[in-house]
């Protein structure tokens, strides 16, 4: 099974931005951008990913990810092992 991740830590160390100054320019508050950092955000709000995205400069794939999970898998006809 997969699932998306956010990997926002990655990009803001790869562009040497703080926390604080994203949440500045992107006028967030701080609480909001641990949840996602720390993957706890279940509806993402487009508008937020946008304002992320233009002020450190990246696409969305650059922040977002699909990745392989463990545990449970999928039958053919969409049922859980």
């Amino acid at each position: 099974m997969r699932k998306i991740v956010i990997d926002i830590e990655r990009v803001l160390a790869e562009k040497g931005v703080r926390k604080t100054t994203l949440c500045y320019w992107c006028r967030l508050q701080r609480t909001q951008l641990n949840n996602y950092c720390k993957n706890k955000v279940v509806r993402v709000d487009l508008h937020t990913l946008e304002k992320m995205c233009d002020y450190l400069e990246c696409d969305v794939c650059d922040i977002l990810k699909m990745v392989e999970t463990e545990g449970e898998s999928e039958q053919e006809d969409g049922s859980i092992l």
